[in-house]
């Protein structure tokens, strides 16, 4: 998964310190592509840039297409040929083909549309923004293209004009729990695009040593949880065995919209934490949420592999495999 674009909140800076911005959106791929549908690289008015939309094999005729742009202030549509030999110097197999769409800030873009859109996601607000490439019709669209959002997949609609952008928060993962289990699943799960965090109110468990340079909560579960926040893009893995540490997470996330719920345990053990929350008021439908015994039934023993199964549901669970 790629990690969090900044494309956005960065042209939208550029273009209100009077620079004047461009965003250049990869639309379409065929063949071996350096960087997938949606991807951004955002230009200046004086030259700089920041982001990617091929790695480096068409950036530079892109940036000219943009600062010709940004003078014209008009869309362009571009389409490049990757040959072998450009795509072999950034490490792929083959060559391929690529679209890009660049839209200056302002006359084309709206400001205003830009500013609703850095809005949202500053709000962690999942959002798709839709363009018609043939009238250049644009719109910000909320509880719409579900299907798309789910699978964090940007592309053209059947029409072959509607361009979807998916703007999603970054993946997070809150870990309850910090056993030797999260010391794998950690570094697992930032590899996959999740920003982890570990919550243990046991300082000798939770500490830097054992986590370095992870984000640790050593404050009761249920506070942590509520100063991180759970939404749509959040997955909770319950670790501790300890009814006292989890429980407390686990009644917020089933009030909660996250995506995943995962409790560490034997069917013994889930079956008395099932009868708690059903003590505690939650329904029949809320408490199947729950992901007891935690991970894909693999054969796991060991605690890295247990992680693998962990993170392959998580994985299973967002893309609607499971």
């Amino acid at each position: 998964m790629e990690r969090f674009d900044s494309s956005p909140e960065t042209a939208l800076e550029w273009y209100r310190a009077g620079k004047g911005a461009a965003l250049a959106t990869v639309v379409e791929t065929w063949g071996s592509a350096p960087r997938r549908v949606g991807a951004q690289l955002v230009i200046a008015g004086d030259g700089r840039i920041e982001g990617s939309v091929s790695g480096g094999c068409v950036e530079g005729a892109v940036i000219v297409e943009a600062l010709e742009a940004i003078e014209e202030g008009e869309a362009r549509l571009l389409e490049f040929g990757v040959s072998d030999d450009d795509a072999f110097a950034v490490g792929l197999a083959c060559g391929g083909t690529i679209r890009v769409l660049v839209e200056p800030v302002g006359k084309v873009l709206p400001e205003p549309m830009l500013a609703e859109l850095v809005a949202a996601r500053a709000r962690r607000e999942p959002l798709a923004y839709e363009v018609n490439t043939e009238t250049g019709h644009r719109a910000l669209r909320r509880n719409a293209y579900t299907e798309r959002l789910r699978m964090d997949r940007s592309g053209f609609e059947e029409d072959g004009q509607t361009f979807v952008a998916v703007h999603n928060p970054p993946l997070r993962l809150i870990v309850i729990g910090a056993v030797h289990i999260a010391q794998a699943l950690v570094p697992m799960a930032r590899l996959a695009g999740y920003d982890p965090a570990i919550v243990d109110p046991r300082e000798a468990f939770a500490s830097d040593a054992r986590f370095p340079g992870e984000t640790i909560l050593t404050d009761w579960p249920d506070e942590a949880v509520s100063k991180l926040g759970l939404d749509t893009r959040t997955a909770l893995v319950l670790l501790t065995h300890d009814p006292k540490l989890d429980d407390p997470a686990l009644q917020a996330a089933l009030s909660a919209d996250v995506f995943y719920i995962g409790a560490l345990g034997s069917k013994r053990t889930h079956a008395k934490r099932i009868d708690r929350m059903k003590q505690s008021g939650f329904t029949d439908e809320q408490i199947s949420r729950i992901h007891g015994p935690i991970g894909l039934d693999i054969g796991a023993a060991s605690p890295s592999e247990i992680a693998v199964a962990i993170l392959a549901q998580m994985t299973a669970v967002l893309r609607g495999k499971a």
